[in-house]
């Protein structure tokens, strides 16, 4: 039975869960794929050729057991599937939606490489967790007594929330600060509903909250409460703030109204899917309708922008890019789902300054790719006379995001920083330079991806537990 269930990828085509018409999903902010159903996620996981040496589970940064829950998956055994799925990912669900499979698990699948076609193991992953939800499998956080220690944690983004939920299913006491008024970090106000629809991270807010976490929200620490109180209120402190701060063009013009910070942008348009009154969304100046718009960068934060402007009804969209579509750092897949949308991509492009008070225009330089630099990249050259007006009446940074500098911000001394303002702390037990105090996710490596967020959060949970046992058995001597 189990042999006939697996090894169907040499008559069994790779298939993605139904997509919506372009036409239909760019009037709203509904995630575009469809869910599969029971008999196409059990056919999709049955082309898992179970190999001996899995690479989409060592390219998978949590290392997820993705053999043996499409395998259970395949073979009906869907609770089964969820529970291998949960014990290694705190959200499932939510890396099914957002992560870049096809640069991670699937981009290394083993019949992939075979020319079979990969699995479509983010589509089976969302399934199964989407599944688990809808049958009751989910259950709330329980743990086996409560503890007395105390772990406070700065930031309720991925890495945050994943600590969270290992420390709390040891019971430890945990308390969350954010400095937004609902958590989920990035997940919550960056990433659009047609990525991530939002229910889905409240649920797992909902989920901590029942199960003991405490959170404080429009927290800002710094201001509402100090650094060194929250090492004295806790046993151990994990920032996990992630980084926010938009890096910056210097070009002539760049301060004219109607240029705008991706993160700015995103954060409008999220809120008012929640229904928040939003004033520069209400007056215009954060919302693309009827306007010409500009995105600058090719990640997947400028891939968020120009799709969501194309929802919010922009007359044109133009994404600029100073390298090709080869060498774009954005999800390949983001690309081709923006094209669909009406997207226009202007390769080997980038701004040299801007026109207007009220901007009317890019001033466009045209590259060319030349000789690589250290790292294999090639380097973006200029074309001398090339430069031409691209109108625009909204221009969006996305250039990707720094780390703020916390020791200033929050006063403190003795955390020490990279070159780069990243918190230095040990990429296995994530212990900084301060006694007691850890840090994860972008904060540490600077931006990433959610699922390294999550990685990272995991892990800093076990050297907590670590450290406290530690404190425990020192204390019982």
């Amino acid at each position: 039975m189990a042999k006939q269930a697996m090894l169907k990828f040499v008559n069994v085509a790779r298939d993605m869960p139904e997509k919506r018409a372009p036409d239909l999903r760019r009037g709203d902010f509904n995630e575009i794929y469809g869910e599969f159903a029971a008999a196409k996620a059990g056919e999709q996981s049955g082309r898992c050729s179970q190999c001996g040496v899995p690479y989409c589970q060592s390219h998978c940064p949590l290392h997820n057991n993705i053999p043996d829950w499409l395998r259970m998956t395949a073979e009906g055994r869907l609770q089964e599937a969820y529970e291998i799925s949960q014990a290694t990912n705190t959200f499932p669900e939510i890396c099914g939606r957002i992560c870049p499979q096809d640069r991670l698990c699937e981009g290394n699948c083993v019949i992939e490489q075979s020319g079979h076609g990969t699995v479509t193991i983010g589509a089976v992953e969302k399934y199964i967790t989407d599944t688990a939800f809808e049958e009751g499998w989910v259950q709330p956080i329980t743990n086996g007594g409560e503890r007395s220690e105390s772990v406070g944690i700065i930031g309720a983004g991925p890495g945050g929330l994943a600590c969270a939920d290992m420390l709390r299913r040891a019971g430890v006491q945990v308390t969350v600060y954010d400095r937004y008024d609902r958590g989920g970090g990035l997940m919550t106000y960056g990433i659009p509903g047609f990525k991530l629809e939002k229910d889905v991270v409240m649920k797992r807010m909902a989920q901590l909250e029942e199960g003991g976490v405490t959170f404080r929200l429009n927290c800002d620490v710094g201001r509402d409460i100090t650094f060194e109180e929250i090492r004295e209120n806790h046993d151990a402190v994990l920032i996990a703030t992630g980084v926010y701060k938009t890096r910056d063009l210097q070009a002539p013009g760049v301060g004219a109204a109607g240029i705008v910070r991706a993160i700015d942008f995103l954060t409008a348009s999220n809120r008012k899917s929640f229904g928040d009154p939003v004033e520069d969304f209400d007056n215009g100046k954060l919302n693309a309708e009827g306007k010409k718009v500009v995105v600058i960068g090719g990640g997947d934060t400028a891939m968020d922008c120009v799709r969501t402007a194309i929802r919010q009804g922009a007359t044109s969209v133009k994404c600029l890019y100073r390298r090709d579509r080869d060498n774009m750092p954005g999800s390949q897949r983001e690309v081709s789902n923006a094209e669909e949308e009406g997207v226009e991509f202007v390769w080997l492009s980038a701004p040299k300054g801007f026109k207007g008070d009220s901007v009317e225009g890019v001033i466009v330089q045209k590259m060319r790719l030349g000789a690589p630099d250290a790292t294999g990249r090639q380097v973006p050259e200029l074309i001398e006379g090339s430069d031409y007006v691209e109108e625009a009446d909204l221009v969006i940074k996305a250039l990707g995001f720094e780390p703020e500098e916390l020791p200033k911000l929050w006063g403190v001394e003795g955390l020490e920083v990279t070159r780069w303002g990243t918190v230095l702390a040990d990429f296995q037990t994530h212990e900084t330079s301060l006694p007691g105090v850890y840090a994860c996710g972008d904060i540490q490596r600077g931006a990433s991806l959610v699922v390294w967020a999550i990685r990272d959060g995991r892990e800093a949970a076990q050297a907590i537990l670590a450290q406290l046992a530690g404190g425990a058995a020192m204390a019982a001597e």
